[in-house]
């Protein structure tokens, strides 16, 4: 009884590490593309092409782990309940 519940929250914790990891990203890129445009004003175009670009594949980690634990079976409960008669 507690393998199914275990094996759920596994695959919870995994989901959530993936996206703690992608917004630790997120805020990496945002970060220095703004440092980057604050030392070269006129790279602006090119900064904000590549930041959107890496905030895009750091937010595709997420989607790209949670979709197997989307489509997996949920684990089966091993309590039976009684027929009634």
């Amino acid at each position: 009884m507690l393998t199914p519940m275990l094996a759920e929250m596994s695959g919870s914790i995994h989901v959530g590490l993936a996206g703690l990891g992608s917004a630790i990203g997120v805020g990496l890129v945002g970060m220095k593309a703004s440092e980057a445009v604050g030392r070269n004003p006129g790279a602006f175009g090119k900064v904000i092409v590549l930041a959107v670009l890496g905030m895009a594949l750091s937010e595709a980690i997420v989607f790209l782990r949670h979709l197997p634990c989307s489509l997996r079976k949920p684990a089966r409960s091993r309590i039976r309940l009684r027929a009634a008669h």
